[in-house]
C-alpha cells in the first residue's frame, strides 16, 4: 500500500517520494528510489519470440466486431499490465499515464479515502491496518481482516493496486467491503463512508508517573521531525524508560524509520539489511546516531498491523539492544519496491529488495514473533482495557 513503505536515499540528498498510494486503501509496500530509466533501448532476450503478440495484435485488428472499441494505446497498457501481472507479485504494478497521475497526487500526506493500508498476505487481500481516527478504523475494521469482496466483486487473484482503485473515490461517497475475520462463522458487510483523510504521525505521553509512551502511527517525512521535538521533550522531562508503540503502523520511508532508530542505538549500528537477490551483496543500513535515548529501557509493541518500515524499526531494537516485543505476530512486510518512469508518463512499480533484520532474519511474509505474546479480545476495547499496554509498562518499569 502502500501506502507508507520504506523510502530509500539517492546520491545523499533525500530524494522523497511518499508512499502513501492512496486511498482509501493504501497498499502496503515499501518503496526505493525514483530512478531515471535509459534511453538507450534494449534488445528482447534471445528466448522473447513478439511474433506470437504481434499475431494477435493484426488478427484483432482485422477480425473484432466493433472497430470503434480498438484503442491502441489501451491495448498497449493492458499487454504490459499483463506481463508485470505474470510476475505473480502483488507489489509489482504497472500504471498507466492516468494511474500514474493519481498515484502522485495521493502522496500529498491528505487524501479522500478510508484510510485503511491494504496487503496481499497468503493470496487473500487483507487489512494491514486502518489509520488513526479514520473511516475505516471508525467502521471497526481491524488489522488482519480479509477482504473477500468490494462492492460486490470477489477479490480472488486482484492486485493491490487493483484493489486501491476499487476502493478509493471521493469525499462522501459510499464503498462497501465484504470482511472475514478469524473468529467468525460468516462475512460480514461494511459500508464506509469515504472522507478526507490526514495523516498523523506520532503523538506521546507520561504514563504511570515516569514511564514515556510514545504512539508511532506512520513512517511520514514529517515523522522524523516530530520524533526529534518528542525526544528532546522526553529527554527534559522526569521520564526513566520509554515504551514504543508499534501497533498498526504500516510503515513508511526507510530513511525516517533509520533515522528514529539512531536516536536508540549506537552510531554505525545495522538498522536493517537490504538483500537484492541473486549474488548481489547485501546493503546494511546503519545508525547515524545520535544515541540520545539508548540509556532508557525501552520495550516496544507490535501487533498484526505492524508491517514493513515498523518491522524493521522493531527488528533493529531488539537484535542490536535485546529489546523485548510484546504485542502479536507482525504483519511481515519486508520487500523493497522501486518506482521507475517510463515514457508517456506512466511508471512502474517493481520489488528489486527484500527487508532483514540486523541479524538476518526474514521479514517478508513471516513477521517479527514477540517475546511476551499479549493478545488483546473484543471486550478489551468495549472495557477501554489495554493489556499489551499495561504488560509494556509493566516489563519496563522492572528493567530499571
Amino acid at each position: 500500500m502502500s501506502f507508507f513503505n520504506t523510502l530509500k536515499e539517492k546520491g545523499g540528498s533525500k530524494n522523497y517520494w511518499p508512499l502513501m498510494i492512496a486511498i482509501t486503501a493504501l497498499a502496503s509496500f515499501t518503496l526505493g528510489n525514483w530512478t531515471a530509466i535509459s534511453s538507450c533501448p534494449k534488445l528482447p532476450p534471445a528466448d522473447a519470440d513478439l511474433s506470437l503478440f504481434w499475431e494477435t495484435w493484426h488478427t484483432l485488428e482485422e477480425n473484432f466486431v466493433d472497430k470503434s472499441q480498438i484503442d491502441h494505446k489501451k491495448m498497449i497498457y493492458g499487454a504490459i499490465s499483463g506481463m508485470v501481472s505474470s510476475l505473480d507479485d502483488p507489489y509489482t504494478a504497472f500504471f498507466d499515464p492516468a494511474d500514474a497521475k493519481k498515484f502522485l497526487e495521493d502522496t500529498s500526506g491528505s487524501f479522500e479515502g478510508v484510510g485503511m493500508e491494504i496487503g496481499i498476505k497468503e493470496n487473500q487481500l487483507r487489512a494491514v491496518t486502518p489509520l488513526e481516527n479514520t473511516p475505516a478504523q471508525l467502521a471497526g475494521i481491524r488489522p488482519g481482516d480479509a477482504i473477500v469482496q468490494i462492492d460486490g466483486k470477489s477479490t480472488a487473484g486482484i492486485t493491490t493496486d487493483e484493489a486501491v482503485n476499487l476502493i478509493r473515490g471521493p469525499k462522501g461517497t459510499e464503498v462497501v467491503l465484504t470482511i472475514f475475520r478469524e473468529d467468525w462463522k460468516e462475512t460480514k458487510d461494511f459500508a464506509i463512508i469515504r472522507d478526507v483523510i490526514k495523516v498523523p504521525s506520532l503523538k506521546w505521553e507520561i504514563k504511570d508517573g515516569d514511564v514515556a509512551y510514545i504512539q508511532l502511527y506512520q513512517f511520514t517525512e514529517k515523522a522524523g521531525g516530530d520524533f526529534k521535538a518528542a525526544a528532546v521533550d522526553i529527554i527534559n522531562s522526569p521520564a526513566k524508560s520509554i515504551v514504543l508503540d508499534l501497533r498498526n503502523n504500516p510503515g513508511g520511508y526507510l530513511s525516517v524509520a533509520q533515522d528514529i532508530a539512531g536516536w536508540f542505538l549506537k552510531k554505525g549500528q545495522i538498522v536493517t539489511r537490504e538483500n537484492m537477490g541473486g549474488e548481489n551483496p547485501e546493503i546494511e543500513h546503519k545508525s547515524n546516531g545520535p544515541s540520545l535515548l539508548e540509556k532508557y529501557p525501552t520495550t516496544v509493541i507490535i501487533n498484526e498491523g505492524s508491517a514493513s518500515a515498523s518491522e524493521i524499526l522493531a527488528g533493529a531494537l531488539r537484535d542490536n539492544r535485546q529489546i523485548q516485543l510484546i504485542g502479536e505476530q507482525s504483519f511481515g512486510k519486508g520487500s523493497v519496491q522501486q518506482l521507475i518512469p517510463l515514457k508517456s508518463d506512466a511508471s512502474l512499480k517493481v520489488t528489486i529488495a527484500k527487508w532483514l533484520t540486523p541479524n538476518g532474519d526474514q521479514i517478508n511474509e513471516k513477521g517479527l514473533s514477540p517475546d511476551v505474546e499479549v493478545k488483546t479480545a473484543a471486550e478489551d476495547e468495549e472495557k477501554e482495557s489495554d493489556p499489551q499496554l499495561d504488560r509494556a509498562i509493566e516489563i519496563v518499569k522492572n528493567l530499571r
